[in-house]
């Protein structure tokens, strides 16, 4: 069984990791496809200047290969799983540096509608930029920078963007409306991860604020654990004493706890102190505080309340608790709890109050139990 239990525990896990690849290799595999889209619409953009005579014919097909061919070596590392070795599992890097190269290759070789390819450096170093840092946004610029310098300065080429017939006006308006395009479409993908970040902030927010909360809570009886019940007496003790209200204190015993453990058996005591707690909850005020003090103690902080108001209020509890049917615990189960209440002074300390409800508590004890007696 508890191999078994030990299983499951491994398992899920496993199983979590194991979708999220999938989940990445899908998002690569898009990315990769569109890319490759890109490609194919510029090589079929280069055809038709080619059919109009201005560029050669084979521009288009070794440009089709080049860039076809490089998507298709990153997609074939990237659905083998190479991408999930790195920290960036979309290479962003090399991806710019690739899809860059290609483009300087095409402004040397192509030099008549050179400036096009230009136009999509500059999508190409936009888009990657959306997942680069400064430092690798600064290095792939450096390497479009030194690219362009080379073939603008150091070859006699003729770099242009030829508008002379019709047919090389009409598709040089094709060019940079399709480049356009590119530009919208990166400005929605950063949308998009802008809208991600988001979303993933707020997760990040609610999973800190149930750590938090987790953090506040005793585990077994689901009150606030001691640490922060004492945070609430520190803050509504300084609260009352700052604007002179009235603010009283609580400490709750269950009556002959051990010999329930011992009797019944600590799983039993444990049902117990979890019912006891969770009858408390459900009888106080929404403004008073409830947590464990320690063991089978109980720290009841009741802004508001004078010391009478506190030990009515106690009272009526004792009566609760003393009233509960236990009998899906145990048939011959009967809890009582005994109770020591104080009302904050001008000057107290927190131990202070501490200290004389907890002497009253065991005057309530010494006076036989299942009472509530005031200091």
């Amino acid at each position: 069984m508890a191999q078994s239990a030990f299983q499951l525990a491994t398992v899920e896990p496993r199983a979590e990791v194991k979708d999220g690849v999938k989940k990445r290799a899908r998002l690569r595999r898009q990315m990769y496809l569109a890319q490759m889209v890109s490609f194919i619409l510029d090589a079929a953009i280069l055809f038709l200047y080619s059919l109009s005579g201005t560029i050669p014919g084979s521009a288009s097909a070794w440009y089709l290969a080049a860039g076809v061919g490089w998507t298709a070596i990153t997609l074939i590392l990237s659905e083998w799983h190479f991408n999930d070795r790195f920290r960036d599992h979309y290479l962003t890097v090399p991806q710019s540096l690739g899809s860059i190269g290609i483009q300087i290759a095409a402004i040397y070789f192509i030099p008549e509608v050179g400036f096009y390819f230009a136009c999509i450096i500059f999508v190409v170093l936009g888009f990657g930029a959306l997942r680069m840092s400064a430092r690798q946004t600064g290095v792939v610029w450096a390497y479009a920078a030194i690219g362009l310098t080379s073939v603008f300065t150091l070859t006699s080429q003729a770099i242009a963007m030829p508008m002379e017939t019709f047919a090389e006006r009409h598709l040089a308006l094709l060019c940079f409306v399709t480049a356009l395009g590119r530009c919208a479409f990166t400005g929605l993908y950063g949308a998009s991860l802008r809208e991600a970040l988001y979303r993933r902030g707020n997760e990040l927010k609610l999973a800190h604020a149930k750590i938090e909360e987790l953090a506040q809570i005793d585990e077994l009886t689901g009150v606030l654990n001691r640490r922060y019940v004492m945070r609430a007496l520190n803050d509504e003790m300084a609260r009352a004493q700052r604007a002179a209200t009235p603010c009283s204190v609580a400490i709750l015993d269950i009556d002959f706890f051990k010999r329930i453990n011992d009797g019944y058996g600590h799983p039993t005591g444990d049902e117990v102190l979890r019912g006891f707690a969770i009858t408390l909850a459900a009888n106080i005020r929404s403004i008073d505080r409830l947590g464990r003090y320690g063991g089978e103690e109980f720290l009841v902080v009741m802004p508001g309340s004078s010391k009478d108001q506190a030990v009515s209020a106690m009272d009526r509890l004792r009566q609760v608790i003393s009233e509960l049917d236990w009998n899906s615990i145990s048939n011959d189960l009967r809890v009582t709890f005994s109770a020591g209440i104080e009302q904050v002074r001008p000057n107290d300390a927190p131990e202070d109050i501490l200290a004389r409800a907890d002497a009253a508590l065991y005057k309530a004890k010494d006076a036989g139990r299942n009472r509530i007696m005031a200091g």
